[in-house]
């Protein structure tokens, strides 16, 4: 199972006031649960909105680097770390092909389909479907 760790600061506390010491904190978190996800890790932060991702992952279904998290979406607008099956993923790929809101997929990841669908649908849509 993999392991994702967050953080949300005001970044008025001491020690996260930027960029690099949220990457940095975010890396620590990472480094405590490497046992969760020993093939891959990812840190993704945000400075001026004080937030931080991390994700040690446990390659199951996509095992290539196109599997990568925190994962962005095709459109940019979105950042996801998750863990987790959705065993529909594969109708809901095809359902974002059929409709013309398919990316240009990378992979074969549900994290990719789950960002795929909630940049067409919107995240509660996403959700349901």
């Amino acid at each position: 199972m993999c392991g994702i760790a967050g953080l949300l600061t005001t970044g008025t506390g001491p020690g996260l006031s930027g960029l690099s010491d949220l990457a940095t904190a975010a890396s620590a978190m990472a480094a405590t649960i490497a046992h969760r996800g020993p093939d891959d890790e990812g840190i993704w932060s945000d400075g001026p909105a004080g937030i931080a991702l991390a994700h040690r992952r446990l390659s199951i279904i996509d095992l290539s680097p196109a599997g990568h998290q925190p994962m962005h979406s095709a459109c940019g607008r979105y950042v996801l770390t998750f863990n987790g099956e959705i065993y529909n993923a594969p109708d809901l790929r095809w359902r974002l092909e059929a409709s013309g809101s398919a990316p240009e997929w990378l992979g074969h990841s549900d994290t990719e389909v789950l960002l795929a669908a909630i940049a067409a649908w919107g995240l509660q849509a996403a959700l349901v479907e």
